[in-house]
């Protein structure tokens, strides 16, 4: 339990992380005199910590173990926060936040492999990411009351980060102390084949690229949102500095609230359906966001957004347990997780030099393609075995539709052959 609570804590943190761009993009563009691109490798800077991450996760585990996730991942972000707090020239800055997306690179992948292998994965996972989508709820609403309200410079926020992330190390380690390197080596004493073969294997699954792919477009919609949902407030739909944090607050609650209450209704409906209804809900909420210009209509809308958004991720890492073996779900997830790390980078920035040359009323559409990219995706997926899908049978699966759009079009494809 502890264990758990700490994992939960420690992904509040990547959530404060990750939310406070958003809030802060305004801040900074005037304290350094920037343009929204320039200002958009803030997002893309974590995607070299996220490569990093995916590199050497296997070789920390086997040398360290969970203990080595544990250490490293929190004092990276100490590192981090702190080099912001002095507020530093742009360039260091830029640098600077490397080592906090090598932290949430790290242990994204370590404990969403160590959740995903627990009984009722979805709702343990759910609470995992809910309490990502805590993090980065108060974050915003932080940020935003300590310089509007308490007349804070911006990068002062970073203080408090320092004391969240001495708190992530402190609860980390108590944790995961005795999970060494030697205790992860004797746990998989069974493995006769290399890590690396294991890797190559998994990469030659149609599922781990798919989830790659679509966890990439998943994140870079989660973030790009969270991290451009103030600036597009401001300058589209007239809001005020306080009220446009406000409206990202709402967002990331959405997500969290979606993550803790959808996580068991999930198994319910079967992981591959529900989350093609949530996609669906999703698309229908971002119609309403861009075609309805009223500040009041966006604000909920953008909320409900993300409560269907949130469980996508958490459903992803359950139905990668599910259609891999086990021995190669570890290295799999490894990869789509650095890939997700990518997309929260990378698309953010390509919307922000998108808002530079066209405006950030571009926003919306661009989010609305990438919803529909990834519900195509996830139809892609390989059926699930249904001796996967047993336990949940017997735990009170509603129904269980399965849905392969590959497969289909193949057999399809097989038929016109034959009639010809």
């Amino acid at each position: 339990m502890w264990r758990t609570l700490s994992t939960c804590f420690y992904f509040m943190m990547m959530g404060a992380n990750d939310a406070a761009y958003g809030a802060l993009i305004p801040y900074i563009e005037d304290s350094y005199g920037l343009s929204d691109m320039v200002v958009s490798l803030l997002f893309l800077s974590p995607v070299v910590g996220y490569s990093s991450a995916a590199l050497l996760n296997s070789a920390v585990h086997n040398r360290w173990g969970q203990r080595g996730v544990a250490v490293i991942g929190p004092t990276c972000h100490v590192l981090a926060y702190i080099a912001v707090a002095l507020h530093p020239p742009y360039p260091i800055l830029v640098v600077v936040f490397v080592f906090a997306g090598f932290a949430n690179g790290l242990g994204e992948a370590a404990w969403n492999a160590f959740l995903g292998n627990m009984a009722n994965s979805n709702e343990v996972l759910g609470f995992l990411h809910g309490f990502y989508g805590l993090g980065a709820a108060l974050s915003p609403i932080a940020a935003t009351s300590l310089i509007e309200k308490a007349g804070w410079l911006w990068y002062a926020f970073y203080y408090i980060m320092i004391g969240g992330a001495v708190l992530e190390l402190a609860t980390s380690l108590s944790s995961f102390w005795h999970l060494s390197g030697r205790v992860y080596r004797e746990a998989r004493s069974y493995v006769t084949v290399t890590d690396k073969s294991y890797y190559r294997q998994s990469l030659k699954k149609r599922v781990t690229w798919i989830m790659a792919i679509y966890l990439f477009v998943y994140n870079g919609i989660e973030v790009g949102l969270g991290g451009w949902i103030v600036t597009f407030m401001r300058r589209e739909r007239s809001g005020q500095p306080f009220e446009s944090g406000i409206v990202a607050m709402g967002y990331w609650i959405g997500i969290m609230l979606g993550r803790f209450a959808l996580g068991f209704l999930t198994p319910r409906l079967g992981e591959k359906f529900a989350a093609i209804l949530y996609m669906v809900l999703s698309i229908l909420c971002q119609l309403l966001f861009w075609l309805v210009p009223e500040f009041h209509v966006s604000a909920v809308a953008v909320s409900l957004h993300g409560f269907f958004l949130g469980p996508l991720f958490p459903a992803a890492v359950v139905v990668a347990r599910k259609s891999l073996p086990a021995q190669l779900y570890v290295p799999a997830l490894g990869f789509a997780v650095a890939s997700s790390g990518g997309g929260g980078g990378v698309l953010p920035f390509a919307i922000g030099a998108l808002a530079q040359a066209k405006g950030v009323s571009i926003f919306p559409p661009v989010t609305l393609a990438m919803l529909i990219v990834i519900l195509i995706l996830w139809v892609c997926l390989p059926t699930l075995d249904k001796s996967s899908t047993q336990q949940d049978d017997k735990e009170g699966q509603w129904k269980n539709i399965d849905i392969d759009l590959v497969h289909v079009s193949r057999r399809t494809i097989v038929k016109l052959r034959d009639r010809r």
